[in-house]
């Protein structure tokens, strides 16, 4: 009976990805946990207490709690770098007017962006160090610590000599498995291997062969179908519409090796390098780190032998718990063990942890076709910018990103991240920033419970990029007509010189998933002619698999001229509904600067107004889904603007989630729930929605849970209701 509860345990920790304590059957020689000591996460992910004890091979036997073998001596221990303070040894202690002592060298790169708050107490430091220059005249005999800073220097002393309080550090000691001291370059991602995923061959012929098999879809609306000849117009729309094609459309005679994968659907797709940052830091400590596990445990569950997977653990440092690694059988293992070995505390370093993130995507050997970071946080990072107030400037929250993310790849793409905003208590103005710069979407979890969820509809997304590199060029026909605007959210747009052409840089593109940009154009008087060309569209984007660039181009856009007294043009319901879209959109961005200054009453009357011009339009008076939709969402953020309190803790966050996925025109996680009746799920694609589905399921711990998702997997070949 004892060895099948045991066998037990081991199963719920690898499927769940939750510590399972040991028993006396496992581990007859256990010592006391009570007299052993715990050290914090970043102290677990240093090579230095990793010891001999851990194995080199992942195991059964070495799933359970490790304890250290340590007496309950305590140890005086900086809160920074979480290694013993000693004195002497070349490494200065500096003790804060709070009583906390710290290494001199680690205050002063914490304090360096001007953070003066104690990263134990969270008490306001009044007197901070200050690095002098090296004052040693001798070459080459500086002695430098173990983060890089000068330690023969005059002013690497005590500054103040407060007596440290006395702190029980009885902990029990977590030893994490499978990992490595981090190199200086991590320049050692595992190869990729033979990826036999798509046939280059048949990819070709499937990707010319009839409108079924296009990769893009492309469509133009004007405004009005007919203007007449008399009369001329300054700002003319036209909306052009693209949609990627079902995954298991575009190559449906393509033959991979994925017998072995997880998935319910097979259609070939690009593979990915997936790096995830996460916030580790004390206030995750408990259900949230658990759930967290959870969810990282169902991304590497769904994740193929293609694919590959890094993880960033941060708090107040970072540490990479592996190199991008195939999630292979054996990877996937070793991977569960690494997450599962994550305790909670220290700080919020969300810079390190980015920082991290974006040197493994550098110093990769390889590359698979998808790149991208996402991020998870439920604090604010208090080592690179200082928080914001009333009467305090605005935080440069650029600072975050380190210089690579702010520039883009050599194919003109950037690696985008996509943040995740945990609580109430997390800087969703940081995490925005971050995703709006990188070309990721910001989500906001507000609850605990739909971690999971979140971060299954966005790997939906990842795991299903059909189009890349994406290219729309708008061109002018008619010889008097120019270009006024292109209304393309927070995707990169141009116009030429001259006004006669203009560039929408969107880049990657989920299976289904569908853009709609606006094109504002002058149309002269027409007094000699029944029709009038405006204007051409082209695409240009590459296929991830067969790495081949594709060009395609629309029909003329033409409208017709008749007399004076002819019959007036229909207006176009597409065009309607995505004007009311990017004007909620707007309204949204005025009512959060609103907000922003204090003036809730205002940006409540702002969503009001926008609301009751929406109710008059010709989409919302024919009931269109998206219109209706519209009006909810708006309501839903003048109820979050109730009080100054309500605002802080969930309405800031819900607005911005709505802003990046309208923005971006992706679907995001919001609030408390992913419910896809929701506006922002107006985007959810069906491989995000089975994903989702799927980790819904696995809720339910039963194997026939999962025939739920196939009923799912008909709404593939049905259009999404617009």
């Amino acid at each position: 009976m004892g060895s099948k509860w045991r066998k037990m345990k081991l199963a719920l920790g690898l499927n769940l990805c939750v510590f399972v304590p040991r028993t006396l059957e496992d581990s007859p020689s256990l010592p006391d946990c009570d007299s052993t000591e715990r050290f914090s996460d970043a102290a677990l992910l240093s090579p230095a207490h990793w010891g001999s004890s851990r194995p080199s091979t992942p195991t059964p036997s070495s799933h359970g709690l490790i304890f250290s073998k340590s007496g309950s001596k305590s140890s005086k221990t900086c809160s920074i770098c979480l290694t013993k303070l000693k004195q002497g040894g070349g490494l200065a202690i500096f003790t804060a007017e709070c009583s906390h002592s710290f290494h001199f060298h680690c205050v002063v790169s914490n304090v360096k962006y001007g953070n003066q708050i104690c990263p134990v107490c969270r008490a306001q430091w009044k007197e901070i160090p200050v690095q002098g220059p090296n004052l040693d005249p001798s070459p080459g005999r500086a002695s430098v610590g173990p983060a890089g800073w000068n330690q023969n220097n005059a002013l690497m002393t005590v500054v103040r000599r407060l007596p440290p309080p006395r702190r029980d550090l009885s902990r029990r000691l977590i030893v994490p498995l499978c990992q490595a001291p981090e190199p200086g370059v991590f320049d050692d991602d595992e190869s990729l291997g033979n990826q036999t995923i798509c046939a280059e061959s048949s990819c070709n012929k499937n990707s010319a062969d009839g409108d079924s098999t296009k990769i893009i879809q492309m469509k133009t609306y004007p405004e009005i179908s007919a203007a007449p000849k008399s009369k001329s117009y300054d700002d003319f729309t036209v909306l052009v519409h693209l949609k990627a094609a079902a995954a298991s459309v575009t190559r449906q005679n393509c033959a991979g090796n994925q017998a072995s994968l997880p998935q319910f659907s097979r259609a070939p797709r690009a593979p990915v390098d997936l790096v995830t940052v996460l916030d580790i830091s004390g206030s995750m400590a408990g259900t949230k780190l658990a759930l967290l596990k959870r969810a990282m445990g169902f991304v590497i569950q769904n994740l193929s032998s293609s694919d590959r997977l890094s993880v960033i653990a941060f708090s107040s440092t970072a540490r990479r718990l592996f190199p991008l690694r195939r999630m292979t059988d054996t990877g996937r293992q070793q991977a569960l063990q690494a997450v599962n070995s994550l305790v909670a505390n220290g700080g919020t370093n969300i810079a390190e942890g980015l920082r991290k993130g974006a040197k493994i995507m550098e110093d990769r050997r390889e590359k698979n076709a998808v790149s991208s970071i996402i991020l998870l946080s439920d604090g604010q990072d208090t080592y690179t910018v200082s928080g914001s107030g009333v009467n305090q400037p605005q935080p440069n929250y650029q600072l975050l990103l380190p210089l690579s993310m702010h520039a883009k790849d050599e194919s003109g793409f950037q690696i985008p991240v996509h943040s995740f905003g945990f609580g109430a208590d997390h800087d969703a103005s940081s995490m925005h920033s971050i995703s709006e710069i990188s070309g990721g979407t910001f989500s906001f979890i507000e609850t605990e419970a739909v971690i999971q969820d979140a971060f299954a509809q966005c790997i939906g997304g990842l795991l299903s990029v059909v189009v890349q590199e994406l290219q729309v060029a708008i061109e002018c026909i008619h010889p008097k007509i120019h270009l006024g605007s292109l209304k393309a959210g927070s995707y990169p747009s141009r116009l030429m010189v001259g006004g006669r052409t203009g560039f929408i840089d969107v880049g990657d593109l989920y299976a289904d998933e569908e853009r709609d940009f606006l094109v504002s154009v002058s149309v002269p008087v027409e007094p000699s002619s029944n029709s009038t060309p405006l204007l051409k569209v082209r695409c240009v984007y590459r296929d991830p698999i067969t790495k081949q660039t594709t060009t395609l181009e629309s029909d003329e856009v033409r409208i017709e001229r008749p007399e004076m007294g002819g019959e007036p043009g229909v207006i176009s319901v597409e065009v309607d509904r995505q004007c009311n879209r990017l004007q909620a959109a707007e309204a949204m961005a005025q009512a959060r600067i609103a907000a922003e200054q204090g003036d809730l009453s205002g940006a409540v009357a702002i969503l009001e107004k926008c609301r009751m011009a929406l109710s008059q339009t010709v989409s919302a008076k024919s009931h269109d889904r998206l219109c209706v939709a519209l009006d909810a969402e708006l309501k839903e953020m003048q109820e979050r603007m109730a009080s100054r309190h309500v605002y802080e803790a969930s309405g800031r966050a819900y607005i911005l989630s709505g802003l990046s996925s309208h923005s971006w025109q992706r679907a995001t996680a919001r609030g408390d729930s992913t419910d896809s009746s929701s506006l922002v799920q107006s985007y959810q694609t069906p491989s995000m929605l089975e994903m989702l589905t799927r980790s819904q399921a696995t809720y339910l711990g039963s194997p026939s849970a999962q025939r739920l998702v196939q009923p799912l997997l008909s709404c593939r070949s049905q259009p999404k209701p617009r």
